[in-house]
């Protein structure tokens, strides 16, 4: 039968080129789990791993039977995604590449912007998307022969299931907004390989859906400084705003919003 999602430590196939390894750490950030993604073109042994997720065994000795592992790529630097990664090396001696430089190893290096990736059969395509984060990156992915089809990998950007919460350490609303409108270029019918919670079968219908709803909460962000006052505090905000989350969110809630105030304070 079908593996179907979640599922904890077993490989289930979610496109002809990605499979997806479900970690066992639910919670409010990390949702279902973090989503460990295995790319590998048809036909071919070796296999590209992305987000080894966090430093639990189990995971990491699940991931390393996927095979031969010919590069290791991290969207953004959150340790739900990057704490595995020594654990991993070990395991594979796989080499690590991410914008951030505390990550390279085995010789991994940053990013270029719109690099394209040629490996194991894969062409994979660097998409800067920052504002989650100010390191993340998405992933596009196809087989460099073959109709395999292409998907992307969105890390934290777009998720599964629910909303993106900005970082108020190094998130950016302006960034965030410019990425989701890159996502949409990419065109219609791509699968979604989210960090977090289920695939989606469509990203430039799912990025604009987010779109929409940012703009739609800083606009609700707006109206609340109007009634509240400029200098409002980021808590009299979220409660004037999130009426519709439940009120145990909404310490979350105030990293995103604490990143409207400072796209619209600025």
């Amino acid at each position: 039968m079908p593996v179907e999602h979640p599922a904890y430590g077993r490989v289930r196939e979610v496109t002809p080129l990605a499979s997806v390894v479900l970690e066992n750490n639910p919670g409010m950030m990390t949702l279902d789990g973090t989503n460990t993604w295995v790319l590998r073109a048809p036909g071919h042994d070796e296999c590209v791993v992305v987000d080894p997720g966090e430093a639990d065994d189990a995971h990491l000795d699940v991931l390393a039977e996927v095979g031969p592992v010919a590069l290791t790529l991290v969207t953004h630097r959150h340790h739900d995604h990057t704490d595995g990664i020594d654990g991993f090396v070990e395991r594979t001696g796989a080499s690590v590449r991410a914008v951030d430089p505390r990550f390279h190893r085995g010789g991994g290096n940053s990013y270029e912007p719109g690099e394209v990736i040629e490996v194991a059969g894969l062409v994979v395509t660097v998409v800067p998307t920052p504002g989650h984060t100010a390191d993340s990156v998405s992933l596009h992915v196809r087989a460099a022969q073959g109709d395999a089809g292409a998907a992307v990998v969105t890390g934290d950007t777009i998720l599964g299931r629910g909303t993106t919460v900005l970082d108020d350490t190094d998130g950016d609303l302006g960034d965030y907004l410019s990425s989701l409108r890159r996502l949409i270029d990419l065109g219609p019918n791509i699968p979604v390989l989210p960090g977090h919670g289920p695939d989606l079968p469509d990203l430039e219908t799912i990025a604009r859906g987010y779109l929409a709803h940012r703009e739609e909460r800083l606009d609700q962000v707006r109206a609340a400084l109007a009634d509240l006052g400029a200098d409002a505090p980021v808590e009299a905000v979220v409660e004037h705003v999130y009426t519709d989350v439940d009120p145990k969110l909404w310490p979350v809630a105030e990293k995103s919003v604490n990143v409207q105030l400072e796209y619209l304070r600025r």
